[in-house]
């Protein structure tokens, strides 16, 4: 490879970064979308604690199902290594391996389903009857925990091989899917919260079909059938077990962080609970949009480090960043502009809507302060550097708790969403001493072969 095929002047990394981040922030976008759509059909079905029900239920599912996530991010880092350095037999083994685990594991939450729930439900509160809301829609959706598992491993592979525009059409697949499920269930079939959850369950069911045939026909040519040796080899295993474990106990540090801060507004009524809810979707909406950059960085780190390219490792880093942070200044901009008139379509209920408005000001701060913490996240996952990842998350966990057990007390709501922002800083500012980390590990790797 001639040296300027191995580093992009200056222009060329800008559009390599935005040829793939723009499909992924598409198809990012179309998740939080997909909940907007299911809190707004929640928030006309007649009262807060019918959309205190989705809400908790959802929150139930970013548990199960994101405290997973690793078999997508996981997957990202092991692929977009083997693509970078054309180990073609090596990629697919890891896309089996992770499929495999993937199908295990939503067996096992289908085995366990209705005391899983049950705890689950219980440990984040709310009022009876939120809780009966919840209930139905869990018991809904929980039947297709092993596709949306599997969904996870297909992502990770479209993005790790840089098939960006395939993983924006799966992602739209799945996500229409659920839209218009939602509304026949529900308007249709008169299911009310059940067919919210069993819209879900539809889409995931029929996209893991559609990513199933997405593998087949990307599969690598001219290899030999993988024999099952291959996939369990053992130290392959042992990289997929402490990678995978490092990335699990990062994302119950963030799901807890989210849980624990559900449980504190439910502590504080039905209203406050909604209100909370319905602004958390802005959240979830700016960080799958400014998620695409991290992804992007995940594909660029990976193969940029599969392939021994330092140079190509830091114009990834410094131009995602660049993006990364006109992303948040352009939705922080929106949140303020029209966040009311958003609040607005999302519920029609005047006194969740009065609490939602009174807290938007936090909400609309918020891309500013969570953009560095993502960016970083796609870096070291990209990296594989997955301890550092934890570590950092773990501390961002501790100071959250800290925050929110000093504020909530003198300042309420206020100062649930202000601990919120802090552990959101704290994200970046934990990870962000580590980074020189990876680039030397990458000259000491480049110096062992001179």
């Amino acid at each position: 490879m001639s040296s300027a095929e191995a580093l992009p002047d200056q222009r060329g990394w800008h559009r390599r970064v935005l040829t793939l981040a723009f499909p992924i922030v598409l198809a990012n976008l179309t998740q939080p979308i997909l909940g907007a759509v299911d809190t707004a059909v929640a928030g006309h079905l007649g009262s807060a604690a019918d959309l205190g029900g989705v809400a908790l239920g959802g929150l139930f599912f970013n548990f199960v199902f994101w405290g997973f996530g690793f078999l997508r991010m996981g997957t990202t880092g092991l692929v977009a290594q083997s693509y970078g350095a054309r180990d073609f037999a090596a990629l697919r083994a890891n896309v089996v391996r992770a499929l495999l685990l993937a199908l295990l594991i939503g067996g096992a939450i289908l085995l366990i389903q209705s005391p899983l729930i049950r705890y689950a439900l219980a440990a984040i509160g709310g009022s009876a009857e939120v809780q009966g809301n919840a209930w139905i829609y869990c018991a809904a959706r929980i039947g297709s925990a092993p596709f949306a598992l599997a969904n996870y491993v297909v992502l990770g592979y479209l993005l790790g091989t840089q098939r960006v525009r395939i993983a924006l059409a799966s992602q739209v697949f799945i996500n229409l899917t659920n839209v218009i499920a939602v509304l026949a269930y529900v308007y249709g079939l008169q299911w009310g919260i059940a067919g919210i959850g069993a819209a879900t369950a539809t889409a995931d069911t029929l996209g893991f079909v559609f990513g199933a045939c997405v593998l087949w026909t990307l599969r690598p040519r001219g290899l030999a059938p993988i024999a099952l040796r291959a996939v369990l080899e053992p130290a392959a295993i042992r990289r997929l077990i402490a990678l995978n474990r490092d990335i699990f106990l990062r994302t119950l540090c963030l799901l807890g962080s989210f849980g624990w801060f559900a449980h504190l507004g439910a502590k504080q009524g039905d209203t406050i609970l909604a209100a909370n809810a319905l602004l958390l979707n802005f959240q979830t909406f700016m960080a799958y949009g400014l998620d695409g950059f991290a992804h992007a960085a995940e594909a660029l780190v990976g193969a940029a480090i599969g392939a021994g390219n330092r140079d190509a490792f830091r114009q990834a880093v410094k131009v995602n960043l660049l993006w990364s942070a006109l992303g948040a200044l352009g939705f922080a901009a929106v949140y303020w502009a029209c966040g009311p008139w958003i609040i607005g379509q999302l519920t029609d209920q005047p006194a969740v809507r009065a609490a939602a408005r009174t807290f938007l000001p936090w909400a609309a701060l918020s891309p500013l302060v969570s953009v560095w913490g993502f960016l970083l996240d796609g870096v070291f996952i990209g990296a594989t550097r997955t301890r550092e990842l934890m570590h950092a998350m773990a501390v961002s966990l501790a100071v959250f708790l800290c925050a929110s057990w000093a504020l909530i007390g003198t300042f309420g709501n206020h100062g649930l969403w202000i601990a919120l922002l802090v552990f959101m800083a704290s994200r970046g500012l934990t990870l962000s001493p580590l980074l020189p980390r990876i680039s030397g590990a990458m000259g000491r790797a480049s110096a062992s072969f001179r």
